[in-house]
């Protein structure tokens, strides 16, 4: 998968117009409480700067309807951006039309843009081709950081490339390269976690792992519906009854294709959904009726962190348990302690979605880590081996 990145033009005296995911957290005075997602794009921005490229910004925030909600502004991404950059970020009240045209028309070399929030046009999500070319007009070419909205094709990200030439930034090409190239080759052995609440999130990315990986762990909420399946007893803990015959198919497959399935050997169980239940910690045959599993137990973090041994490819996706409670976030630590560590041995080690994201960033490994995924759904449809329409729109080598 060897697409054009901004290396491979170039952008010299251009307007550059670049399609990045700043749909950052904001707390109630609009001040950002996370700007991951932007510090993620500064090598690219930082490029096509030092590159004599005039740079016009394009991105969403939050979910806006008809009325332009002001607090889905891009305009609250300012300052941050601007602070950022070490430059002062000039703002267009609109992303296509007069404002936008003659906004990006004065925009000189070295000098940054930011448009209005695209998603104030429904016409973004649809991708029209007319709201297209509007965006396409005020640029020379084109580039897209933005992996997290890759799984959609938008007017900003896929309709864009049939009117100027879309080059990969820097982070896309990250994202490509670790998890395309990682799952088309991956150095064994090969690893997956995949945690989370229910199986029904995650089939797709189960399914494509068994076929790829020589071990794979399961933990988390959905590990009790396979736990179930086999005829175990999960007490009042989360399942997915009508996902039974579908765990049992993919352990079945995992056999068939001698894959390792790691699945709890002890919980940490609770007698109440909070962070101060009553717990105990049980084998996976001896939870009660009115019980719950909130986390794995020591056994099992131990089989976890055993499987990872030696490791030489590394796949994280969601948590072992509810680690938003501290009492419930010791299977989930383990891995991380367990990724970092096989990191460290050199793995290549890629952890993706908001809570695996989110419990590393509580451990402080998040700097172990090869690779980071920016992308959310993208990451797991990236995962599951579908083709992202917004990659498939990026040029050709």
């Amino acid at each position: 998968m060897d697409k054009k990145t901004i290396k491979d033009i170039e952008v010299n005296g251009k307007k550059v117009f670049i399609r990045v995911d700043f749909n950052v957290p904001f707390d109630e005075n609009l001040n950002i409480t996370n700007d991951t997602r932007i510090r993620a794009t500064l090598p690219t921005l930082n490029y096509l700067l030092d590159h004599g490229a005039a740079v016009i910004i394009a991105c969403h925030i939050g979910r806006p309807t008809e009325t332009r909600e002001p607090q889905f502004s891009t305009k609250h991404v300012v300052g941050r951006l601007s602070e950022l950059l070490g430059k002062d970020v000039k703002w267009a009240a609109d992303c296509v039309g007069e404002v936008a045209e003659k906004a990006a028309a004065d925009l000189k070399p070295g000098e940054v843009l930011l448009l209005e929030n695209l998603r104030y046009h429904k016409e973004e999500k649809k991708n029209d081709p007319a709201f297209a070319k509007q965006l396409a007009s005020l640029a020379d070419v084109a580039v897209d950081d933005a992996f997290g909205v890759s799984h959609r094709a938008h007017a900003s990200n896929v309709g864009i490339a049939s009117e100027l030439e879309t080059v990969a930034g820097f982070l896309m090409e990250k994202e490509i390269n670790y998890i395309g190239k990682t799952l088309e080759a991956p150095q064994r052995p090969f690893v997956g976690i995949i945690g989370g609440a229910k199986v029904s999130d995650k089939i797709g990315v189960i399914s494509n792992m068994i076929d790829k990986v020589d071990t794979i762990i399961i933990g988390g909420g959905m590990a009790h519906t396979f736990d179930a399946a086999k005829g175990l007893p999960v007490g009042k803990s989360l399942c997915e009854k009508d996902k039974f015959d579908l765990a049992r198919e993919l352990l079945k497959k995992a056999e068939e294709k001698g894959v390792k399935v790691v699945l709890p050997l002890d919980l940490t169980i609770a007698d109440d959904f909070s962070a101060t239940a009553n717990t105990k910690i049980v084998d996976v045959d001896k939870v009660p009726e009115d019980w719950e599993a909130l986390d794995s137990g020591p056994k099992t973090s131990e089989a976890y962190v055993e499987a990872l041994k030696g490791a030489k490819t590394v796949i994280w996706n969601g948590p072992m348990g509810v680690f938003e409670f501290d009492a419930f976030a010791k299977g989930t630590l383990a891995v991380a302690k367990a990724v970092a560590e096989a990191t460290e041995n050199g793995a290549i080690s890629i952890v993706g979605g908001g809570d695996s994201i989110a419990a590393l960033k509580k451990t402080g490994l998040a700097d172990k880590i090869s690779h980071i995924s920016t992308g959310g759904g993208a990451t797991l449809e990236f995962l599951e081996g579908k083709v992202l329409p917004g990659i498939a729109a990026i040029a050709d080598k």
